[in-house]
């Protein structure tokens, strides 16, 4: 996926059962990092209104892993990744930004934003991750 095809990076994303649960779309793909967005449905949330923790990990997960695929392309896992959960989300829906800090030629390191995007627009950074991901090799 190196080559910043985002409608690729789509159908990879659409290949993910739990993607499709929670409704994640990409809504950038590049050089310069990704965006993943997924709305808040009630089911999203918990007991509170926000957006469960759960969900803004996800986001972090995929977003980072995705912005690893941009220097590594497609085959790649999660390798690990740290959040800090700054406010509670609640708003339309949240969008978490990650790119590229450092890669080499099998894994890299990125940072990832989460904002929750509020109903007039306003946005409020509410988790933040830091993760890496790695080449693996597929048996076919």
């Amino acid at each position: 996926m190196s080559t910043f095809d985002i409608e690729r990076a789509r159908d990879v994303l659409a290949a993910q059962p739990f993607s499709i649960l929670v409704g994640a779309h990409l809504s950038a793909y590049g050089p310069d990092g990704v965006s993943l967005e997924i709305p808040l449905r009630p089911e999203l949330l918990q007991q509170f209104g926000f957006a469960h923790g759960g969900v803004l990990s996800y986001a972090a997960d995929n977003a980072i892993t995705f912005a690893a695929g941009t220097a590594l392309g497609p085959s790649i896992v999660t390798t690990g990744f740290t959040i800090d959960y700054l406010r509670p989300a609640q708003g339309t829906h949240v969008r978490a930004d990650a790119h590229v800090v450092e890669a080499t030629t099998r894994q890299a390191l990125c940072r990832c934003e989460i904002v929750v995007v509020a109903e007039g627009g306003s946005e409020k950074v509410c988790a933040a991750a830091q993760g890496s991901a790695r080449l693996i090799e597929l048996s076919r």
